[in-house]
């Protein structure tokens, strides 16, 4: 079976469909690419370029909200899909794994605003326990939802990013998050579907760490 079809399980609608003669490994894109890795590089390029724009947008005592996030994700990718920046509007699934449903969406963006996003931001936690419980909450709950059709991993490690600056540190690093770790990190999303933040804690705690040394701090 193609890992990368059974990668989702989508219908209908624009963001169910594949790139034409990509051999459905690319979705369909404004700017006609069919080369997975080809896609992966503007991704990633164009991933940079929005974390520069958004680190000058938003100030340190600034309180997250969810059009935030959409904003965060229209600014990244809206070169690249038609899509971005708005909720999925169809269901997916990641190794049997259920997201929340394409029609609660909205509601669960309201509620993580009231909740995580008010508790947790600004971000002005100095004791590294409580900013790696801070940042594992709220990047667990926005995973969870998984309000986008693609790239809400790296949405919620931009709003991490972004965090951990209201709180004084210097840009994340989730470069170690690979291999044995990226098991274990899926784990601790699925882990907070109990509210058990623990394991995504211990990420947090290990990419501050990291953060810290190669900053000679």
């Amino acid at each position: 079976m193609n890992k990368d079809k059974d990668r989702y399980d989508t219908s209908g609608l624009i963001e169910g469909q594949f790139e034409p003669g990509s051999g459905r490994r690319v979705l369909k894109n404004l700017l006609g690419i069919k080369s997975k890795r080809e896609i992966g590089q503007v991704e990633t390029r164009e991933l940079f370029r929005a974390l520069d724009e958004l680190v000058d947008i938003y100030a340190e005592d600034h309180r997250f909200r969810a059009a935030d996030i959409r904003r965060m994700h229209g600014l990244w990718l809206g070169n690249v899909y038609a899509w971005a920046g708005s909720y999925r509007r169809v269901n997916l699934s990641k190794a049997n794994f259920p997201f929340a449903a394409a029609a609660h969406i909205p509601m669960l963006m309201a509620e993580f605003e009231q909740a995580p996003l008010r508790q947790f931001t600004p971000c002005h936690f100095s004791n590294v326990s409580e900013l790696a419980f801070a940042l594992a909450v709220v990047h667990v709950e926005l995973v969870l939802i998984h309000p986008f059709r693609d790239g809400n991993g790296r949405v919620a490690r931009m709003l991490s990013i972004l965090m951990g600056l209201q709180a004084g540190l210097p840009a994340l690093d989730f470069g170690d998050i690979k291999g044995k770790k990226k098991k274990e990190y899926f784990s601790a999303v699925q882990a907070g579907l109990d509210r058990n933040y623990e394991p995504m804690e211990r990420i947090f705690t290990d990419v501050i760490g990291r953060t810290l040394r190669i900053h000679g701090r």
